[in-house]
C-alpha cells in the first residue's frame, strides 16, 4: 500500500550501500557514488575503551601508538569480532555521510555486503550494528552477489555469471543465474593471509621481522601470481631477529611470488572446486562470457592470467574492482523492489526500526 510519508522519506533520504570489509569500508550514497573509502581500523584507549580515531587517521596509528592506545580492526575474516567498536565505526561513517549534506535528512536505509559463509548470528550482529548506528532500515546482501551487480553482470537473466571476490579477510567465489547463487564458496584466505605469508617468509629466510604495512607494500609493488615479463625487487626493512638491530634486505618478485604461492594455490583450488559443481549449461555460458575478478586482491599481478590458465576460462579484472561490492549494494538500496529476491535469499532484516 502506498505510504506518502515513506515516499517523502525516500525522496530526501541519503540511502547508502556499505561494503563492510575486513581491510576497508566503502560507502556508496544514492546519487553521489562512492563518498567514503577508509580503512576498517579503530584506535581505542585501553583504559576507557573509547574510540579515539576511526578510518584513515586510525590506520596511521597502527604499530605507532603509546601503550594505552591500541589500533584494532573490529572485523576478522569478514566477520564482526568487536561488536561495540564495529557499531561505533558504522555510526562514524553514516554521520560522515550526513555531514556532507546541506539539509537535515532522515535516517538512511542501508544495504550492507556480508561474506556468503557467515552464520545467522553473525548476520544479526551486522544488522543490529547498523540499526544501533542510526539506520532506519537495514538489509543484507551477500558480497559476491553485490560484486556481480556492481560489475554489471546479468545476474537476473537465465545466463551463467561468475565472480571471484578477493577481499582482505575472505575470498568469495560464486556462480549466478536468475538472481540466485547456484554454487558458492567462501574461504578465509585473501589479502591478509598474503601479507602474513610475506611476513613469515622474511622471518624464515632472512631472520627479518617486518610489519604488516611493509608486507602489504611488497605485495602491492612486486607481488605476483604468475611470472612477470620483467622481474623486480624491493627493499624490506625491519629488525634482525638474531642481532636485534635494524636491517634492510633486498628481495625479488620471484621470492615474493614463492611466499604467496600457498595462498594463491588455495584460491585456485577453490575456484576449480566451484566450477566442478557448476551445471554444464552454465559452464558453457562462462566459457563464452568469462569470469570477473573483484576486490582488492584481484589487483595482484598475474592473478587473472594464472586463473585463466588453471580453469581454461577467460578471467578478467572487473572495472574498478575495489568498489564493486559497494556499488552493487548502492544499486540494490536504490532499487529495493527490483532486487527484493536477492535480499530474500538471506535472513531478511528490513523494516526494523529503532526509536
Amino acid at each position: 500500500m502506498f505510504n506518502p510519508f515513506n515516499a517523502l522519506l525516500g525522496l530526501f533520504s541519503m540511502d547508502v550501500g556499505i561494503d563492510l570489509g575486513t581491510a576497508n569500508t566503502l560507502v556508496h550514497v544514492r546519487g553521489k557514488g562512492i563518498v567514503i573509502n577508509e580503512p576498517s581500523v579503530v584506535a581505542i584507549d585501553r583504559r576507557t575503551k573509547r574510540p579515539l580515531a576511526i578510518g584513515i587517521e586510525a590506520k596511521e596509528m597502527v604499530g605507532r601508538t603509546p601503550a594505552n592506545v591500541v589500533a584494532i580492526r573490529p572485523l576478522r575474516d569478514g566477520v564482526i569480532s568487536e561488536f561495540e567498536i564495529t557499531e561505533a565505526m558504522i555510526r562514524y561513517f553514516i554521520r560522515k555521510v550526513h555531514e556532507q549534506s546541506f539539509f537535515p535528512i532522515p535516517r538512511p536505509r542501508v544495504v550492507i555486503g556480508i561474506p556468503s559463509g557467515v552464520t545467522q548470528v553473525e548476520k544479526r550482529a551486522v544488522r543490529d550494528a547498523a540499526l544501533a548506528a542510526g539506520a532506519r532500515e537495514a538489509y543484507l546482501i551477500e558480497e559476491p552477489m553485490a560484486a556481480a551487480i556492481g560489475s554489471n553482470l546479468p545476474v537476473a537473466e537465465p545466463i551463467g555469471s561468475m565472480v571471484i571476490d578477493i577481499g582482505g579477510g575472505t575470498t568469495e567465489v560464486a556462480v549466478f543465474s536468475l538472481e540466485g547463487i547456484v554454487v558458492s564458496r567462501s574461504i578465509r584466505v585473501a589479502g591478509d593471509e598474503m601479507d602474513e605469508a610475506i611476513i613469515q617468509y622474511a622471518r624464515q629466510k632472512y631472520n627479518l621481522l617486518i610489519g604488516q604495512r611493509m608486507a602489504e607494500r611488497a605485495k602491492i609493488t612486486i607481488g605476483s601470481a604468475y611470472p612477470l615479463p620483467e622481474e623486480q625487487t624491493i627493499t624490506l626493512r625491519g629488525r634482525n631477529l638474531v642481532t636485534g638491530l635494524p636491517e634492510a634486505v633486498e628481495v625479488s618478485s620471484v621470492e615474493i611470488r614463492e611466499a604467496l604461492s600457498d595462498a594463491v594455490s588455495t584460491i585456485v583450488d577453490t575456484v576449480r572446486s566451484a566450477l566442478d559443481e557448476t551445471p554444464p549449461e552454465l559452464i558453457a555460458d562462462l566459457m563464452e562470457n568469462g569470469i570477473a575478478l573483484t576486490g582488492g586482491g584481484s589487483l595482484l599481478q598475474g592473478l587473472a592470467e594464472r586463473l585463466s590458465e588453471e580453469t581454461r576460462i577467460r578471467v578478467y579484472v572487473a572495472e574498478d574492482p575495489l568498489t564493486c561490492v559497494a556499488r552493487g549494494a548502492g544499486i540494490v538500496v536504490e532499487n529495493l523492489d527490483k532486487y527484493s529476491r536477492v535480499l530474500a535469499s538471506l535472513d531478511r532484516v528490513g523494516g526494523n526500526h529503532r526509536g
